[in-house]
């Protein structure tokens, strides 16, 4: 969503509390916030706090003297790729649903030209009430969006639908509303990334090189491609895309227990740097020299094969992806890697130091599957992992690469 414009609506709910997170959300996507406060709205939130968040101006009136002078209303209402009302209460869809412009948030949605997406937010009688069914079934009829409500605990002490859906939704819609149709809509994708840390003692721990900036990309791709991800990641150098679901672990035995939990799912892309093996009991103190001169005695164990347990788990997803990052013979070992582990591809590549893919910007993969090796030229880990997303939708829609 990078350098779209959001013109944001907030009506006025208590769910309004959430306004700020949803601005931070769209922001970190690299969109761009317009917010509109309704008098009701400005109850709840406060305009210094939008627009320190959005970093923009809110707009409440319709009488600006400076903005009206040269039709500001018209000027928001067509400048944003898309209008968003949050939360949409009973009494903004019934303005809406009548063509209502008694007030700037009102009018700009008369006249805006753009896709408007609304998250409804009110009491669940309000919400099953015949006038708000009547309105919504209008709107919808006009083309305008909804995402929710959800059901659930509401302020005024009831239960039922029409709790405003929760930022992430929201942001999911927008993405929706915002990009073409996406060919992993509806699919769910499991990515693991990044190294593990197995302790030693509580300062000290077996870990690798790997920053997690293939797996992240991963994710986003396969995000932007429309699937709901669920990102199981080890301690990385590269922060967690925003849009998918982060479980955050340190060790192979909780990134096993993160994907058997994650199960079921449509895809695995497994491109974690998974350590080979722990320290059997390791120290719940730091381990002091003892003046011998002798390094301490560490027993180890390995560590559960996560790749081979997904590739044969009961639950086993129609796609199963694998990593061989090898140092030499790249190919032969890669492809026995697939075989013993039985995943059905894997993305081999050069690690070695010559190379500086590990931790690097760039990655030159090769995708190996019962067809034999296909070799990608090197480029960057986003433009591996958009391919590579393309490859899964394009393998999961059945379709013939």
């Amino acid at each position: 969503m990078l350098g779209k414009r959001i013109l944001l609506i907030v009506g006025g709910g208590i769910s309004a509390y959430k306004i700020p997170q949803l601005i931070r959300l769209i922001r970190a996507e690299g969109a761009l916030v317009t917010p509109v406060l309704t008098a009701a709205g400005a109850q709840f939130t406060t305009p210094m706090t939008l627009s320190v968040l959005a970093g923009e101006p809110v707009h409440d009136t319709l009488w600006d003297r400076n903005s009206e002078a040269e039709i500001g209303h018209i000027q928001l209402s067509r400048n944003a790729d898309l209008v968003v009302v949050a939360p949409a209460t009973a009494d903004m869809m019934a303005k809406m649903a009548q063509g209502q412009a008694n007030d700037l948030a009102s009018t700009l949605l008369l006249a805006t030209d753009k896709r408007v997406l609304i998250a409804p937010a009110m009491n669940v009688r309000m919400w099953d009430h015949p006038a708000t069914q009547r309105n919504l079934a209008t709107l919808h009829g006009d083309g305008i969006l909804t995402v929710g409500p959800d059901s659930g605990d509401m302020a005024c002490g009831e239960y039922g639908a029409g709790r405003m859906a929760e930022p992430e939704a929201i942001v999911t819609a927008i993405r929706d509303a915002l990009l073409p149709k996406r060919p992993l809509a509806g699919r769910h994708v499991i990515v693991t990334s990044g190294p593990t840390h197995e302790p030693i003692d509580p300062v000290r721990y077996i870990a690798n090189r790997s920053s997690g900036a293939q797996g992240a990309a991963i994710a986003v791709a396969l995000r932007d491609l429309g699937a709901r991800v669920s990102f199981v990641t080890g301690p990385a150098a590269v922060p967690a895309p925003s849009g998918v679901r982060v479980i955050a672990v340190e060790t192979a035995r909780q990134m096993r227990d993160a994907v058997q939990a994650a199960l079921p799912a449509d895809a695995a892309v497994m491109a974690a740097a998974v350590a080979d093996w722990h320290v059997v009991g390791a120290s719940d103190r730091k381990i002091k020299k003892d003046g011998s001169g002798q390094p301490p005695a560490l027993e180890m164990a390995e560590n559960p094969d996560i790749l081979a347990w997904i590739s044969r788990a009961d639950d086993r997803p129609d796609l199963v992806v694998g990593f061989a990052a090898e140092t030499n013979d790249v190919i032969a070992n890669a492809t026995a890697k697939r075989l013993r582990k039985g995943c059905d591809w894997i993305m081999a590549n050069d690690v070695s130091p010559a190379t500086g893919i590990m931790g690097g910007t760039e990655n030159a993969v090769t995708l190996i599957s019962d067809t034999g090796p296909e070799e990608w030229p090197r480029m960057g880990k986003d433009d591996v992992a958009a391919r590579l997303a393309e490859r899964i939708a394009d393998h999961l829609n059945g379709k013939t690469t």
